[in-house]
């Protein structure tokens, strides 16, 4: 039987998962996979508590959330693909001297599809003893809006994540002021699963997860024109130069990782982002990370 594998929402961050699907990596593994997406992404756990999905992939955000809000929650992250934050705030002129206490002083626009990006944010804002409220911040807009925002000269920054970045680069219409990769392990995107799932379907799940630590390595070792070539037919309105330079960028910033090993410390800073913000009252990493999968994969090292 097929394990149903869901995306939460169509990001190029997601790069390495597009890659083992595109390259068939699951079933040369030996591993039956079926790709759905799901109705939003504020819904993408919903799945797994009715059946109609075994895995997903997105933030250990959504997992955190879920214990908050589903009583007798058991669902654990159990690879992790994305190790940093891929989103960039991208001005409308250059700063290349640029200090997070500079938002003090401009208009900026935060992503309003879903909640990490600002969480962690207004996380290093506070690490830099910047009361996030003191802003003026445009909330609740579509990176889709914001954009058209910038153009019009309403706004001075936005947050966004590639390919959007690369394309305003590439028109001369924006500048990259602050990569949230450079703050250092922050875990972003993991499978998860219910703990019942990974027991039952404990081969099948091993072997999902050895066939992403194989893409992971392709990944590591391929250019930025390679990935996006590999990834095109998830992102056929990006043009492929755009999509070669943001591939190449999210290398150079080290958001995939090279093992599926979810660290603690990176769990730890988005848990504290999530609680500062209120966002969740907090799950631990022991209840809500599973590596023993991860720890298999990496110490059979058949490759």
């Amino acid at each position: 039987m097929a394990i149903v594998l869901q995306e939460s929402l169509r990001g190029l961050f997601y790069a390495p998962f597009y890659v083992a699907l595109a390259q068939g990596a699951y079933a040369a593994a030996g591993v039956d996979v079926r790709f759905v997406s799901a109705p939003r992404p504020g819904d993408a756990a919903r799945g797994l508590f009715d059946g109609s999905v075994d895995v997903c992939w997105g933030g250990p955000m959504r997992v955190m959330e879920t214990y908050k809000l589903v009583p007798g929650c058991d669902l654990v992250s159990f690879a992790e693909v994305v190790t940093r934050d891929p989103f960039l705030l991208v001005g409308r002129a250059p700063r290349p001297d640029f200090r997070l206490r500079d938002l003090l002083n401009v208009r900026l626009a935060t992503v309003g599809e879903v909640p990490t990006p600002w969480m962690c944010l207004q996380e290093d804002l506070r690490r830099a003893g910047i009361a996030p409220g003191r802003l003026d911040r445009v909330a609740g807009r579509t990176m889709a809006e914001n954009i058209a925002a910038l153009h019009a000269g309403e706004v001075d920054v936005i947050q966004l994540f590639e390919p959007f970045v690369s394309q305003l680069v590439a028109e001369g219409a924006g500048h990259v002021w602050y990569a949230a990769a450079g703050r250092g392990p922050t875990s972003y995107t993991t499978f998860y699963a219910q703990r019942g799932v990974l027991a039952a379907r404990r081969d099948a799940l091993r072997r999902m997860v050895q066939a992403i630590h194989r893409t992971q390595l392709w990944v590591a070792g391929a250019s930025g024109a390679q990935i996006g070539d590999a990834i095109a037919a998830y992102f056929p309105d990006v043009a492929g130069a755009i999509r070669a330079e943001a591939c190449a960028h999210y290398k150079a910033l080290g958001i995939w990782g090279t093992t599926p090993v979810l660290p603690r410390v990176g769990y730890d800073r988005l848990l504290s982002s999530l609680v500062s913000g209120g966002f969740v009252a907090g799950t631990a990493f022991d209840v809500a990370v599973d590596n023993s999968l991860a720890e298999e994969v990496m110490a059979a090292s058949v490759l």
